[in-house]
């Protein structure tokens, strides 16, 4: 008996030991994921937040330390929670340059609330767990808003809800990128 086979299973025959760059599937098990992992993610986020961008980059740049923040409070509460992302955000606070404390309460209300929300989150495929993760980011912005403006700063433009809605959108990606080290290595197929 010969099986038709599309191009796209061909392919994945050929390469049986390449993993696709997709969000991991309930029924899939996951590796452990290793601590370093985390930290360095956090550290590239961080670094990501701090980039000179200017014009519409700089518009729609995301918090990515929040979006990364978020995923790993959700997918590993038990390595991050509420006092990682306080202790991110007053990082975020002196490397940003703003007023000491206001990312360090968002990012922990983040963190509360990505904890409360697990598990709703966690029942929705990557696509539709992103207008959740659009409400949480709005909430972080408005957080950041709020201390700002009691601060003194003036109200900004609209442009301001872009970059949580754009972190949003980013979500699959961001939780695909992110799974893709903790999946296990596929099998080769026996000859």
């Amino acid at each position: 008996q010969e099986i038709r086979q599309g191009p796209a299973a061909r392919r994945m025959m050929a390469r049986p030991y390449l993993m696709p760059l997709s969000a991991a599937t309930p029924e899939e098990i996951l590796l452990p994921v290793r601590p370093w992992f985390i930290v360095l993610t956090l550290v590239l986020a961080l670094f990501a937040n701090l980039l000179p961008l200017s014009g519409l980059a700089l518009t729609l740049r995301p918090d990515f330390l929040a979006l990364v923040l978020l995923y790993w409070c959700i997918q590993e509460p038990r390595f991050v929670g509420v006092g990682v992302a306080w202790c991110v955000g007053l990082v975020m606070d002196v490397g940003d340059g703003t007023v000491f404390g206001q990312h360090a309460l968002a990012y922990a209300f983040l963190a509360y609330a990505a904890e409360y929300f697990r598990r709703r989150v966690l029942r929705f495929p990557p696509w539709q767990q992103a207008a959740q993760v659009a409400v949480l980011l709005l909430l972080c912005a408005a957080l950041v808003l709020l201390i700002r403006f009691v601060g003194g700063a003036t109200m900004p433009r609209w442009t301001y809800a872009a970059p949580p809605l754009v972190g949003a959108l980013l979500w699959p990606l961001v939780s695909a990128v992110l799974q893709w080290p903790q999946r296990p290595p596929r099998s080769s197929p026996e000859r």
